[in-house]
């Protein structure tokens, strides 16, 4: 690694930033919108899904704090260069910047058409543009400025979570009036807890795993953060117990306020329960957290790309311009690629409105299960050959990390042959593709 380049970047993040900036880009389109798929295909059983998910998540992220106490002033795509060497660790990279891009533009797509509730004759891809716009600009900020900018945006997400937590489970019990009261019937009066049957609930995983993806960016703020070899473990605990929470819990709100086969996929789930009860003023609160919901998970997005980037062109594996930081300490040429890159897309929105959002759901779901499977895997080889004893150990090695990578690998199979997910699948195979011959043509003088 080029250290020199790596201590351009300003060690200013904070406990609180790494763990907002991971929650602003975990809880975002996945849950606010991306939610009401997931019940139209399982029912209130999805809550399942998510729990399966979150634990297969906590082994991912407890395997990037082990090996973050062992190697420290590295990101995790240091961690697969170590194990793997610098063919896999440049796959790797170059796909995880393409899966953050992505969300990028699906989050200001949606911020778009959440913007269309209080604007509905200005047209989708006028208010997406405006959107990526903003995220930009506070990406130019030192990365101490933007860590705070993301830990109020994700602050006021997570606070409207725990409200509408409250409140639904107010309205569900009876103690806020609503006519009829439902209680728990909605959980099983149309067709049951698993009105599709179980199979559902594997099929809802596609998605949920695309709302889980941006957990790992805790992995990319190590070179961000001092001390991060201590601080991390202590994280990532309080970490996985609130992204499960946030996604359990108002799920079976919605499916205990509305019936499960009721959800409109036009608008986000939680404006509709809001809605449905009566309390427009609440639902136009609502509106504006999902706003500042998915802009702050774009926000989050733009700093994964950035800094995998800059990570990339230290290691000669991209651009060495892509290096360069600002005086702010900000990689400045990698974000006016980010830049071109998400205007672009906010374009896409201009062209192929209807199509556009179910198209590019699937590819950052298809990509993160890769980079989990590349993190697990990269543990499995690094404990043999730890230079130092790690202050913190995944439990159960190595039969928890193996049965984790398998479980990802069949969920990575399952993507591939969804019919749904044709388009982007196909497209992710094809970006595949070509870094793997891009990567055994460039790495092709060092192999020997």
């Amino acid at each position: 690694m080029n250290v020199k380049e790596e201590a351009s970047l300003q060690k200013k993040l904070r406990p609180r930033h790494i763990t907002f900036m991971a929650m602003g880009g975990v809880i975002g389109t996945g849950i606010f919108k991306g939610s009401s798929e997931t019940i139209g295909l399982a029912g209130p059983g999805v809550i399942f899904t998510y729990i399966f998910a979150g634990i297969l998540l906590l082994v991912v992220m407890g395997a990037i704090a082990e090996m973050a106490t062992v190697y420290p002033n590295m990101n995790m795509k240091d961690f697969i260069r170590q194990a793997f060497g610098e063919r896999l660790s440049f796959i790797v990279g170059w796909l995880y910047c393409f899966m953050w891009l992505s969300v990028c533009v699906i989050e200001v797509i949606a911020a778009g058409s959440f913007l269309q509730y209080w604007m509905p004759d200005v047209p989708l891809w006028i208010l997406s543009l405006a959107s990526a716009v903003f995220i930009l600009l506070i990406n130019t900020m030192s990365v101490g400025n933007l860590g705070e900018v993301e830990f109020w945006l994700a602050g006021i997400k997570i606070g409207m979570i725990i409200v509408f937590i409250a409140l639904g489970g107010l309205l569900l019990f009876g103690i806020i009036p609503s006519d009829p009261t439902p209680y728990l019937s909605n959980f099983t009066a149309h067709g049951g807890f698993f009105p599709n049957g179980w199979t559902a609930i594997i099929s809802a995983l596609l998605v949920v795993m695309f709302s889980y993806g941006g957990s790992e960016l805790i992995g990319l703020t190590l070179t961000e953060t001092e001390n991060a070899d201590k601080i991390l473990p202590k994280v990532v605990k309080s970490f996985i117990l609130r992204v499960v929470l946030f996604y359990t819990l108002p799920i079976l709100i919605i499916c205990g306020l509305i019936p499960w086969n009721q959800l409109s996929d036009q608008t986000s789930p939680f404006v509709q329960v809001l809605s449905s009860t009566g309390l427009q003023g609440a639902a136009h609160i609502m509106n504006f957290i999902l706003i500042t919901a998915v802009l702050s998970a774009a926000n989050s997005g733009i700093y994964g790309a950035t800094r995998m980037l800059h990570s990339l062109a230290t290691n000669n594996e991209a651009p060495k311009a892509l290096a360069k930081t600002s005086s702010k300490g900000v990689p400045i040429n990698s974000l006016i690629l980010c830049a071109v890159v998400l205007l672009g897309g906010a374009m896409l929105a201009y062209v192929a409105q209807d199509q556009v959002f179910g198209i590019l759901l699937a590819v950052p779901g298809f990509v993160v299960l890769l980079v989990w499977i590349s993190i697990c895997l990269a543990q499995l080889k690094l404990r043999k050959v730890y230079p130092i004893e790690p202050t913190f150990r995944i439990w159960g090695y190595p039969y928890i990390t193996g049965i984790t990578t398998l479980c990802l690998a069949v969920i990575a199979i399952l993507f591939v042959f969804d019919a749904n997910n044709r388009i982007s699948i196909g497209a992710c195979l094809i970006f595949l593709a070509f870094l793997i011959v891009w990567s055994i043509f460039k790495f092709r003088k060092s192999a020997h």
